[in-house]
């Protein structure tokens, strides 16, 4: 992958879709773990699949090696076999079919790649260096896991009530102080377990009806 390539980020609806994780050691468990997460279907196509992967809800195995043509009809495929021979030919059924793919730790094998991501309720951070080191992405969320707690979840959650709040009598939500609400120091009320004043300070600074 050129170290100068420009990627285009996107968050993917994968819910009640059927996605397939070709792998069935420990990186494909994280993988099939992160599609699961999103509510994906997954199937796992593996001739050896450990029991930690083969016992989780919402995945179906498929004790194999991985045959031409498997990918098709998958909304997402994932390849997690180190092995570079079966990642170029998954990739390439993938391209063929118009089919996603991204290789683990094999960039010139992805027509996606996978960032390092940081979950607090609905609210998702993301890291990544465009497949050039997993490593530097999983460093900066281990960074930054202390740094964004889930007080941010509940900023979150007092900011989408403010809106549907708005919303509910036909205000508009365009050109309200946001950012003076982000900047008033919120957090450290919720933090200090303040949440009443923090949505009261909302309110006021938004002008919610």
């Amino acid at each position: 992958m050129p170290i100068d390539e420009i990627l285009y980020p996107v968050n993917l609806r994968v819910e009640g879709c059927r996605c397939l994780v070709v792998g069935g050691g420990r990186v494909a468990l994280a993988k099939a773990d992160g599609l699961l997460e999103a509510g994906a279907l997954v199937d796992v196509i593996a001739p050896e699949v450990i029991p930690e992967l083969e016992a989780r809800p919402g995945v179906t195995v498929h004790r194999r090696v991985y045959r031409s043509g498997d990918v098709r009809g998958y909304r997402l495929v994932v390849a997690a076999t180190g092995c570079p021979d079966v990642h170029a030919e998954v990739f390439r059924d993938g391209e063929s079919a118009r089919v996603w793919v991204n290789s683990a730790d094999d960039p010139e094998n992805c027509s996606y790649t996978l960032p390092s991501r940081l979950r607090r309720g609905p609210l998702m951070v993301t890291f990544s260096t465009g497949g050039h080191s997993p490593a530097l992405s999983r460093w900066l969320r281990r960074r930054f896991e202390a740094e964004i707690g889930p007080e941010y979840d509940t900023l979150l959650s007092l900011l989408s009530q403010a809106r549907e709040r708005m919303r509910a009598v036909g205000a508009s939500t365009e050109d309200r102080a946001w950012q003076d609400v982000l900047d008033s120091g919120m957090l450290e009320l919720i933090r200090s377990g303040e949440t009443g004043q923090a949505k009261e300070m909302i309110d006021r600074l938004v002008g919610n009806p």
